[in-house]
């Protein structure tokens, strides 16, 4: 798989054997391009972004990817679901 959009990357995510490494998350996933609403990104290197050592689920590792992106890249700038 090359590319996967964010709404495909938890089913990518949990692929891995968990819990799993960064840094072994990040070379499973060097060369698959992440589609994101303001362009694309390395999964890979998103994932070497991370903060946490390691990830007990697809879960947890899915909420790290979210904190390392853009605010830009999940849609439009600074929209929330459920305000309106």
């Amino acid at each position: 798989m090359d590319k996967v959009t964010l709404s495909e990357s938890q089913s990518v995510l949990s692929e891995l054997t968990y819990p799993v490494d960064r840094t072994v998350a990040a070379d499973e996933f060097a060369e698959v391009t992440l589609q994101l609403a303001d362009g694309e990104r390395n999964l890979g290197e998103l994932i070497s972004q991370t903060t946490s050592e390691t990830f007990d689920t697809p879960r947890d590792l899915e909420t790290e990817l979210h904190n390392v992106l853009p605010r830009e890249a999940v849609g439009e700038p600074f929209q929330s679901e459920g305000e309106g």
